[in-house]
């Protein structure tokens, strides 16, 4: 199958782009910038582009039989200024919109676009179970998420299958949240962000690639798919694992007050929280590697030599 990433370079896309050359396909990645591929299989083609500009990225996209959309700019790289809200929607909404219409062009419909999202889709949930056939929330991420969605969705209209990549806290030492959480923890100075009663709806980088790979080759998946371990944790249960994984403190709580000075508006979606179940991955019989929280930090930890 021919097979085209965008966000080839990053922390999920560049082992998916490994996981999909060992499965026998053919992938072409799109970056940025040709010079910072170097992270991928030299099997991969590399396919410079820029969603607001023609390219020869367009024929890559409609030359292929798959295409997973993974490109979008940081949530927690930039306080959230009006212009780095309109980044992020824009480097979300308007480059999906572009994938779509470079895939509209396509001679043969039928394919497959797995399009990133997030679970911030449902907004701040509570202690309340939530699966794929929940509502929408209200707030910033949630609308954000559901524009980026419906410009994904577009594309059933030329018969293509839509899966909307609904991922959590995607865990690796390399990476993500707890990239960021291990210095200080690492210090003796870690523990829980803000009451640390929301819950944290995490998963290991193995199973997300392994689900975007299952969202790529299995045709009864389509819709909504929640990438989360099927055992979501609060904060403080995060917190105490991870502690006791690295054999350090966890109790330096960080208060509410001083997470909102520091980074401002993006404090409340840390703040807040989901408890999300992978209800269609399991309904569809996907084994996860790592289902438990402290299995996947002890896996993650000791092959990082932390």
């Amino acid at each position: 199958m021919k097979v085209v990433v965008t966000g080839a370079n990053g922390f999920i896309g560049a082992p998916l782009c490994v996981a999909l050359v060992d499965r026998g396909h053919e992938v072409t990645a799109l970056v940025r910038r040709a010079s910072s591929a170097h992270r991928l299989p030299r099997q991969v083609s590399v396919v410079e582009w820029d969603y607001r500009k023609d390219g020869e990225w367009q024929k890559a996209v409609s030359a292929a039989n798959a295409v997973v959309h993974l490109a979008g700019a940081p949530v927690a790289a930039k306080r959230w200024s009006a212009q780095y809200k309109n980044d992020l929607r824009s480097s979300r909404i308007d480059s999906t919109r572009a994938i779509v219409e470079a895939m509209s062009k396509a001679a043969t419909p039928g394919r497959v676009l797995a399009s990133g999202s997030a679970v911030g889709f449902y907004g701040d949930t509570g202690a309340q179970t939530v699966t794929e056939t929940s509502s929408s929330g209200t707030d910033f991420l949630a609308h954000l998420a559901v524009a980026w969605e419906a410009e994904a969705h577009r594309a059933e209209s030329f018969g293509t299958r839509v899966v909307c990549l609904r991922s959590g806290h995607v865990l690796d030492a390399d990476g993500g949240a707890l990239e960021k959480m291990l210095p200080p923890f690492m210090a003796g100075v870690g523990g829980p962000l803000g009451s640390g009663l929301q819950y944290m709806s995490w998963i290991h980088r193995a199973d997300e690639v392994g689900l975007i790979v299952m969202a790529v080759e299995d045709a009864r998946v389509r819709g909504p798919l929640n990438l989360t371990a099927p055992r979501p944790v609060s904060m403080n249960e995060f917190a105490a694992t991870l502690g006791r994984v690295l054999r350090r403190p966890s109790c330096f709580r960080v208060p509410a007050f001083v997470l909102r000075a520091v980074v401002g508006e993006f404090a409340e979606a840390l703040l807040g929280g989901q408890k999300v179940l992978p209800q269609a991955a399991t309904g569809l019989g996907y084994q996860f590697l790592y289902p438990k929280l402290e299995d996947a930090l002890r896996q993650i930890l000791t092959r990082s030599g932390e």
